[in-house]
Order: C-alpha cells, then sequence, then structure tokens
C-alpha cells in the first residue's frame, strides 16, 4: 500500500514537471513571437513616415490599370471651367474626387501637369489609366483618399491655341507656374473640400510637365510638399543639355534653396534607360540638387522610354508615396 502511495505520489510530481515545462515552453514561444511582431513594428514605425526609405517599384502589372468589378472609380468632373487672371480667359480643368467623397470631410489635393502638347484630358479622364490606377491603388489600400486634377498648362487666350508655334507654346507653358498658385489653387479649394497646407498638397508631371512641375513646386515651396518629375525636360535651370534652343531656356538660374520650414517631404524624379531627350538633364538635376543638400529620390530605369507605359509606373510610386 505504501508502495502504491509512492508510486502515485511520482506520476503526480511528473505530471506536474510536464504540465510546468510545457507552460514555461509556451510562455517562451509566446514571448518570442510577441519580440518578432513588436521588432517588426518598430521598423514600420521608423519607415512609415520617410517615403525615402522604400525603393520605388516599376514592375507594377497591367491589370492595376484595368477596370475591375467590385471597384468604386470615384467621380469625374470633366471640363471644369474657372477663370484665370494670368492667362486672361477661362481655362478648365479635370478634377477627380476619390471614391466615398463627402463634402463635409476635407482631402489633400494632387494637381497634374500633362505633357508638351496635351491638356487636362490627357492622363485623366473617363476610364483613362490614371482614374483606374488612382480607384483600384485606393481600393487595395495602396494609397489614401485624394482629390486629383487634370490641368491645362496652355495660360493665354484659349481661341489662339492652335495656332501657336510649339516655341511660343514652351513660353505659355511657363505662365502656368505662377497661374497654378494664383488661380488654379483657390478656385480648386473654394469649389472642394480640400484641405489646404503644404502638407496636404503635392504636384506632378510628365516631360514638359514635369519640367514645369519641379518649377511649380520650387517656385512656391510654401505651398507644395510633395514635388514629381517624370522624365522632365530641360528650361528648369541652365543645362548644357539643347544650349541654344527654346527647349533650355531656363526658369530659375538655380534651383531656389529650400529651408528647414519649406523642404519637401517628397521629391521624386525618374527616367528610362531608352528616354531619347531627358536622361541627362534629369540626372543632371539630381545632382544639383545633390550638391545643394535637397533630398531626393532619383530613379535612372532599365528598359523603359518616353510613353505611357513609363508614366504609369511613375504614376503607381508617386501615389502610393504622397501624404
Amino acid at each position: 500500500m505504501k508502495k502504491l502511495m509512492m508510486t502515485a505520489a511520482t506520476l503526480l510530481l511528473v505530471c506536474m514537471m510536464l504540465m510546468t515545462a510545457c507552460s514555461n515552453q509556451n510562455k517562451t514561444e509566446n514571448e518570442a513571437a510577441s519580440s518578432q511582431l513588436t521588432a517588426s513594428q518598430s521598423t514600420l514605425d521608423q519607415t512609415s513616415g520617410d517615403p525615402y526609405t522604400e525603393p520605388n517599384r516599376y514592375d507594377i502589372p497591367d491589370s492595376m490599370f484595368e477596370k475591375k468589378d467590385g471597384v468604386d472609380y470615384g467621380t469625374l468632373h470633366k471640363d471644369v471651367t474657372y477663370y484665370s487672371t494670368i492667362a486672361g480667359d477661362n481655362k478648365q480643368v479635370n478634377v477627380l474626387l476619390p471614391a466615398g467623397y463627402d463634402e463635409s470631410k476635407s482631402y489633400p489635393v494632387t494637381y497634374v501637369y500633362h505633357g508638351f502638347g496635351g491638356d487636362h484630358n490627357t492622363h485623366l479622364d473617363t476610364d483613362s489609366y490614371l482614374v483606374l490606377l488612382y480607384g483600384n491603388m485606393l481600393h487595395d489600400g495602396l494609397t489614401v483618399p485624394q482629390i486629383i486634377v487634370g490641368m491645362d498648362m496652355y495660360t493665354d487666350k484659349l481661341a489662339d491655341k492652335d495656332s501657336k508655334s510649339d516655341e511660343e507654346l514652351r513660353f505659355i507653358y511657363d505662365k502656368a507656374i505662377e497661374e497654378t498658385a494664383v488661380d488654379l489653387m483657390p478656385f480648386i479649394e473654394k469649389t472642394y473640400a480640400v484641405k489646404t497646407g503644404r502638407e496636404n498638397t503635392a504636384i506632378a508631371g510628365m516631360s514638359e510637365g514635369g519640367a514645369k512641375s519641379l518649377c511649380t513646386g520650387f517656385q512656391w515651396l510654401d505651398k507644395f510638399g510633395y514635388i514629381g518629375g517624370f522624365a522632365p525636360d530641360t528650361g528648369v535651370i541652365p543645362t548644357e543639355y539643347y544650349k541654344g534652343t527654346f527647349w533650355n531656356t531656363p526658369v530659375f538660374e538655380k534651383f531656389p534653396q529650400p529651408t528647414a520650414e519649406n523642404t519637401p517631404y517628397y521629391l521624386y524624379m525618374t527616367v528610362g534607360s531608352e528616354d531619347p531627350w531627358n536622361i541627362d538633364c534629369t540626372l543632371y538635376y539630381r545632382d544639383q540638387l545633390n550638391e545643394m543638400g535637397v533630398r531626393n529620390q532619383t530613379d535612372y530605369v532599365d528598359g523603359f522610354g518616353h510613353d505611357e507605359t513609363f508614366w504609369r509606373q511613375c504614376f503607381y510610386n508617386f501615389l502610393h508615396k504622397v501624404f
């Protein structure tokens, strides 16, 4: 009987030891998992507020630019007319409101310039790639709700537009640098539910529009916190490229130096290796900004040219990182 009691006590002790071991193992595993989650979260916290830490992607699939069932692509207001004091005439813009737009709320704004010879319909039109891209990104949580404004750089009497030479257009487009801030932005802020302030305002463009987005952003550093120039043309600052032509009549003698208060939150430039015109000037802009100590993310991307195929990739990156 005594032997039986000892055996039972031994078994009880063994069971207790096994239970303690299992408990300790589970505790260790949980602590490790918690530690791993905390470390992961810490990494996210360190990078989430800094768009420069994330490499840009240029492998975005075609499906991201296609219309899909079950996705709300927002509301596009086409040919919205406003009066431009700089042009001395009416101008038009296309305005994309995000899915779920609510006038009782307010939204950041991205302004978009077209390339040479385009207008406000070039990239932002009914079922255009930019409308579909933005809708798909917003649906997938890859960007934030915002208003996107497709602008027309032509800033002169509209009736005379078709008669203008390329050289005349080049300098008429320059007037959009002032007109965007003086006339268009106040109109958009008055008409739509807009968050104001440079932290809520972005500007981007491609080719000639890329040059103008750099000019507008740096001319009005107090108004634009995010600037994107996709394969920007010459004509921002003096360069050796296309020297002596109207393409290279600079807007600035040098980039305006940002202060601690108006340094861009994100400055993005990019150009493809197959671009026939703007590789040298894009990289020159990068080098000049680097010498000034102005932080930028400038990509030289293998295999892309100077066309919509590239602009699509660029807009994905920009929309993913603004605001």
